[in-house]
C-alpha cells in the first residue's frame, strides 16, 4: 500500500509588535492579555544598561505586580531550567515576560510550561531523549522582549536545553509554548556586544536557509491525526516568504550590525529578520546544520567566543560552521533554491551557479563578521568525528526535515569538510 502524503500545512505565529520605543507599551499589552502579576525572566547582564529596572517600572505603571528571576544560563541546562521552574511554581503569577536573548526566552517558555501544567521538564523533552509529552492545553500569557537578533525564539514553538551529563543538546517543541506576543524594540539591541551580534545573526541566516530548503510539506507522510502533525512541517509557500526576507536582511545588514552597535537600522532590521526567520523555521523546520550543532555545542565547552563571559560554543557558531558543507550536500535536491539563497546573501546574481555557490556566499559572510573557520577552531579534531556523528543522529526530529536522506556516512563527510571552511 502506498503511503499517503501530506496535503496540508499550518501557519501559526506569535503576534508581533515592532519598532523603536515599543518596549514602553509592554504594560499595556500585559493588561490587554489579562495579566495581574508577571514573572519577569531577565538576563542579569542587562543591569549594566539599566534595562531591567526600566522594564519593571513600565510594567508597574500599569498596576501589574512583578516577581523577577535572573538565574539565566547562556545555553540553558536542565539544571538552570529546573531552577526557573521551581521559582515559577512558588510565585503567585499569571503571566510571564522574557527580557533577553534566546536563552532567556527559552527559560521563560519552560518555566511557563511547568507552572501551567506541572510534571518534570524531561517529561516534555523530545523523544527519545525525553518523554515527548504534549502540553495538554494553552499556557499563561508570555510576552517575549528580545534584546538580541538571532534565535527567533520570540516567534517559535521550541525551547532548547543542554544536558551536560549526556553531552548533547535537545529541546521541547509544541505549539502551546510559543509566546503570546513578540515585542521587538530595535533600541534594545544597542546593549549586545559585537561578537554576540555576529553569532546570533549567523543563526538568523542559517535558520532561514535551512527552512527555505527543507523537505517540502507535501513530500512528508500524512499524519494519522491533526494532533500528530509536527510543528516543523516542511517548506511551504508562506514560510518561504518569511525565510527569503530574513536571508536578504542577513546579507544586507549583519556585517553593519556587527561593526556598529549604534547603527539602529542594521541592528533593528536584524532583530526583525530574526523574528521573520523564527516564523519561517517555526513552521518549516531546520535540519542538518542544527542537528550537527547540538553535539558540537554539547560535547566540549572550551571555546571562548568574543563577547561572551565564559567558555562554550555559542549556538550561532555551532550551526554556521557546518552549513557550507551541509548545503553543498543538499544542493542537488533543489539547485534553484540554493542559488536564490546565495543571491540574496551576496546581493548579486550568481554568474556560474553550482554546488559551491551558497557555501561561498556563507563563508564570505562568516569571514566578514569574524566567525570561526570551522569545527577545528571550536576545539574538535578528526578523532571527535564519530562522537559528533552519533550526536547528530540522535536529532532525527530535525534530520527528517532535510531535503534529501542523510545517513551516518553523509554526516561524517559533512563534518570532515567542516573542520575548516577556509
Amino acid at each position: 500500500m502506498t503511503e499517503s502524503l501530506e496535503s496540508i500545512f499550518t501557519i501559526e505565529a506569535a503576534p508581533l509588535k515592532f519598532g523603536a520605543g515599543a518596549v514602553a507599551e509592554l504594560g499595556w499589552e500585559l493588561k490587554r492579555l489579562g495579566v495581574s502579576r508577571v514573572l519577569l525572566v531577565a538576563d542579569p547582564a542587562l543591569h549594566e544598561f539599566g534595562l531591567i529596572d526600566r522594564v519593571i517600572r513600565i510594567i508597574q505603571r500599569s498596576d501589574i505586580g512583578v516577581t523577577r528571576f535572573e538565574g539565566i544560563a547562556v545555553e540553558p541546562t536542565l539544571d538552570s531550567l529546573e531552577l526557573a521552574a521551581e521559582v515559577a511554581l512558588s510565585a503567585e503569577v499569571d503571566g510571564f515576560v522574557a527580557l533577553g536573548g534566546g536563552s532567556t526566552i527559552d527559560t521563560a517558555k519552560v518555566a511557563n510550561l511547568i507552572k501551567r501544567h506541572g510534571g518534570a521538564i524531561m517529561d516534555y523533552v523530545n523523544a527519545p531523549i525525553g518523554g515527548g509529552r504534549k502540553p495538554p492545553g494553552p499556557l499563561f500569557p508570555l510576552v517575549a522582549v528580545p534584546t538580541t537578533s538571532g534565535s527567533g525564539s520570540e516567534a517559535t514553538t521550541v525551547a532548547i536545553l543542554d544536558i551536560p551529563e549526556l553531552k548533547l543538546k535537545t529541546g521541547i517543541s509544541h505549539r502551546h509554548i510559543r509566546p503570546s506576543l513578540a515585542l521587538v524594540d530595535p533600541e534594545l539591541a544597542r546593549s549586545t556586544p559585537a561578537g554576540v551580534t555576529a553569532s546570533a545573526g549567523l543563526d538568523v541566516v542559517c535558520h532561514a536557509i535551512e527552512s527555505y530548503i527543507s523537505k517540502p510539506f507535501d513530500a512528508r507522510p500524512r499524519p494519522a491525526t491533526p494532533d500528530d502533525r509536527p510543528p516543523y512541517q516542511g517548506s511551504n509557500p508562506v514560510a518561504d516568504i518569511w525565510s527569503l526576507r530574513a536571508i536578504e536582511f542577513g546579507g544586507r545588514f549583519l556585517a553593519r550590525a556587527v561593526a556598529d552597535g549604534d547603527d539602529l537600522e542594521a541592528r533593528g532590521t536584524m532583530m526583525l529578520g530574526a523574528t521573520m526567520a523564527g516564523i519561517g523555521f517555526g513552521t518549516a523546520g531546520v535540519h542538518i546544520p542544527h542537528a550537527c550543532a547540538y553535539p558540537i555545542a554539547g560535547l566540549k565547552h572550551d571555546f571562548h567566543a568574543e563577547g561572551y563571559s565564559h567558555a562554550f560554543v555559542p549556538h550561532g557558531y555551532s550551526v554556521i560552521v557546518t552549513s557550507p558543507a551541509a548545503f553543498r550536500f543538499t544542493y542537488d535536491s533543489a539547485p534553484e533554491k540554493h542559488i536564490r539563497a546565495a543571491e540574496l546573501l551576496t546581493g548579486r546574481s550568481v554568474s556560474d551557479p553550482g554546488p559551491d555557490s551558497l557555501p561561498q556566499a556563507l563563508t564570505g559572510l562568516m569571514r566578514q563578521v569574524g566567525a570561526p573557520s570551522g569545527i577545528a577552531a571550536l576545539g574538535y579534531g578528526e578523532a571527535d568525528i564519530p562522537a559528533l556523528v552519533e550526536g547528530a543522529l540522535k536529532q532525527q526530529r530535525l534530520l527528517v526535515g532535510a531535503p534529501k536522506p542523510v545517513g551516518p556516512a553523509d554526516l561524517e563527510r559533512i563534518l570532515r569538510e567542516s573542520m575548516a571552511n577556509w
